[in-house]
């Protein structure tokens, strides 16, 4: 007849997990501090015209930015041109695309309009156009506030 023998039931875990919250917390910590946001890299100059009112948007990430003047170019102004987030636009009907393409990812998307004061009103009646074509209706024109009176 063949005996069984019981196995001990009183095993010691490898290692010990009491640290592990520890240890994951530190790395949550480490990486929210050691995250670097995503800056625009702003190639075009844009003063802004003054206003008297002005309403503030809560929802930044709806916002996809347009500037519109002259190119960064040292103490010298250059051409006026167009810039979406990081890009600087060549073509007006770019703008078009790269907004249609904008609104199927974000269909609550709104273009805030940055245009410097010298800028002619021509080219931002074509970004308008632009817009309207792609179906990107709800604009916001960004200004500053005006300087109340002392």
């Amino acid at each position: 007849m063949a005996r069984f023998q019981r196995r001990s039931t009183d095993t010691d875990p490898e290692f010990t997990t009491a640290s592990l919250p520890d240890i994951v917390f530190m790395l949550l910590i480490f990486f929210m501090v050691s995250t670097v946001l995503r800056e625009q890299n702003i190639k075009v100059r844009t003063r802004l015209p003054q206003a008297e009112a002005l309403t503030k948007i809560d929802q930044k990430r709806l916002i996809s930015k347009i500037h519109i003047g002259p190119i960064k170019t040292g103490e010298e102004q250059g051409e006026t041109a167009i810039q979406i987030d990081d890009a600087l636009i060549e073509k007006r009907t770019a703008i078009r695309n790269i907004m249609y393409n904008k609104l199927q990812e974000q269909p609550k998307l709104i273009a805030s309009l940055k245009v410097d004061e010298e800028s002619e009103m021509g080219i931002v009646n074509e970004v308008q156009q632009e817009l309207r074509e792609a179906g990107a209706l709800r604009i916001n024109y960004s200004s500053n506030r005006e300087n109340p009176p002392e």
